[in-house]
């Protein structure tokens, strides 16, 4: 069970974070034949040198909402969990209006045989911008198994920096760490927002940068194809997506999808990680106003 342990949890936290979204991996190289590999290609001839323009490559940025998005202020999606024929884990997923700002609350709990065998108890908060869909801060207060720890991110953009103080409860240790950011990033919580907030059109990719108080991440995010969806909060027409880093949380180890819903609202219908040692779905199960 450590495998899905340490799956499940990651899981949990990019996938309902958004990054959910946002941690995915690079496929693997596919190998040559043998005959490929023993027969040499045969030597290009050099090209003659000619001058070189410079290149201006554009870093990823933070674009601007959907004029028609709408945040789900007072909304809370309910997720439930599923590997195999088991009861993963419920998770949940709501965005309320905090003065000028934006707070959104997730969890994720184990539940069923999962949590007779590992606890998971974690609660995430992000406040950010609603207009840039700047993030200001996160923070996690993780319980898994006998670990505590409590981790706080803020994002300094008067000097470019992320700063992460966390300190683990259990062994009584402290971190404090600071990382450059451009001058607007999302979060792994509010990041499933922001995608929500993009056209999402088919065979698009669309990119921006990502901090958990790490290395800012450059997250990809491909526009698969339109699949329908059947949940028990009803039936969706959706748009399939899955975002890809370069490194994070599950590079090399499996792929994450999300399905939106295919109209002005993007409501994140369906998550999947395919990993080693199986596959975990999260499915809505109802939306609650309140």
């Amino acid at each position: 069970m450590i495998p899905f342990r340490h799956g499940l949890i990651k899981f949990l936290i990019a996938a309902l974070a958004g990054l959910v979204a946002v941690s995915a991996v690079f496929a693997a190289p596919v190998p040559q034949s043998k005959k490929a590999a023993s027969t040499p290609s045969p030597t290009p001839t050099p090209a003659p040198k000619l001058p070189v323009e410079p290149t201006v490559i554009t870093a990823p940025s933070i674009a601007k909402p959907r004029s028609e998005y709408v945040l789900p202020i007072g909304q809370t999606y309910v997720y439930a969990g599923e590997w195999r024929i088991f009861s993963a884990g419920i998770a949940t997923l709501r965005v309320e209006q905090a003065g000028q700002e934006i707070r959104v609350v997730g969890s994720a709990d184990a539940a069923g045989t999962i949590s007779l065998l590992y606890h998971v108890h974690d609660r995430l908060e992000s406040f950010f911008d609603s207009s840039t869909f700047c993030s200001r801060s996160i923070s996690r207060n993780t319980e898994e198994g006998f670990r505590r720890v409590n981790t706080n991110v803020t994002f300094d953009y008067q000097r470019g920096k992320s700063v992460l103080d966390q300190k683990n409860l259990k062994k009584q240790e402290s971190k404090h760490e600071e990382h450059d950011i451009p001058g607007c990033v999302t979060d792994l919580l509010s990041g499933l927002y922001y995608v929500a907030s993009l056209p999402l059109l088919q065979g698009k990719t669309y990119n921006f940068p990502l901090n958990d108080g790490g290395q800012t991440l450059t997250v990809d995010v491909h526009v698969e194809t339109r699949e329908q969806i059947k949940t028990p909060a009803g039936t969706f027409n959706t748009v399939r997506v899955q975002p890809e880093t370069a490194s994070g949380l599950l590079k090399d180890k499996g792929k994450i999808w999300i399905w939106y819903s295919d109209d002005v609202a993007h409501i994140p219908v369906q998550m999947r990680a395919r990993m080693s040692w199986g596959t975990l779905t999260f499915i809505l199960q109802r939306i609650e106003h309140k």
